[in-house]
């Protein structure tokens, strides 16, 4: 065979080629779109535990379509549903039952249905939108929670002051929290953490301040109060409210899920706060 022939057998073996490669995309371009179909939901949830969310969703999915995937990230809980089209049904109405029972079982814990949103973000809008200040009082954190909060363009409207009182003296000193209160229940305790938050709202002058107080480890646990145990406060409008946590992990592991924690709790004051003012419950 000449080098004539060779070229033009080589060329008319690339049209055929060609021909069935855009044979076959039309095909799969002319498939019914539910066929081709794949739908996910992703939910980002706060202020509950791993296995508070397990204990909702147990008994959520049978099969395998749609199928749910729960991550936790440092104190978050997030949820995925996954579902592909499945005969008549669109990959979303597959899916749709069990989105609507996570939506109703999760409710409010629920702050956003999108992979870019941060619990901070919301907490940074939640603020904004109703005209509110903020200040933090940080112990174990240890400025977590404002580095946090800085790291958004803009907080300047909201953020007034961190206070960082590591010591019980700059606890009295800088947030007037009671010497009595502090040898009576110690430093890790919900009534520290009350006066720091009730402190550091009043000398900060902002609507809302939240404080932590905690014991990170590795060392300084005890029988009564292990590595882990950390109060998170929350002052707002001079309402005040405190929350114990038991916290798995490392060092940073807990502090991490201190700040979560914080963010979560001062989210769930306001929308409290608001639901009383608005509706009286």
């Amino acid at each position: 065979m000449g080098r004539k022939e060779e070229k033009k057998e080589k060329d008319q073996n690339k049209t055929i080629e060609k021909a069935a490669a855009e044979e076959k995309a039309k095909k799969q371009d002319e498939l019914p779109e539910k066929d081709q179909e794949s739908y996910e939901q992703i939910f980002k949830i706060c202020g509950l535990t791993m296995e508070e969310a397990r204990n909702l969703t147990g008994d959520l999915i049978t099969g395998n379509n749609p199928s749910m995937e729960m991550e936790f990230a440092n104190g978050e809980i997030h949820i995925t549903v996954s579902a592909r089209a499945e005969g008549d049904k669109s990959a979303k109405k597959v899916a749709k039952p069990v989105i609507k029972e996570i939506k109703s079982r999760f409710s409010e814990k629920i702050y956003a249905l999108d992979r870019d949103t941060s619990l901070a973000r919301t907490v940074f809008d939640l603020l904004s939108g109703n005209s509110l200040t903020l200040a933090t009082a940080e112990s174990c954190t240890g400025g977590m929670i404002a580095a946090r909060l800085v790291d958004m363009p803009g907080i300047s409207e909201v953020f007034k002051e961190g206070f960082i009182t590591y010591s019980n003296k700059a606890k009295r000193s800088r947030l007037g929290v009671k010497k009595s209160t502090l040898l009576r229940y110690g430093a890790v305790s919900a009534e520290t953490v009350r006066e720091m938050a009730k402190g550091g709202a009043f000398f900060s002058k902002a609507d809302i301040c939240v404080a932590v107080s905690g014991t990170a480890g590795p060392d300084g646990g005890t029988e009564e109060k292990p590595v882990g145990t950390v109060f998170v406060g929350c002052c707002i409008k001079g309402k005040t409210v405190t929350k114990e946590c038991h916290f798995k992990g490392d060092r940073n592991q807990i502090r991490e899920q201190a700040v979560t924690e914080a963010f979560s709790l001062i989210r769930r004051c306001v929308l409290k706060y608001y639901s009383e003012k608005n509706f009286g419950v």
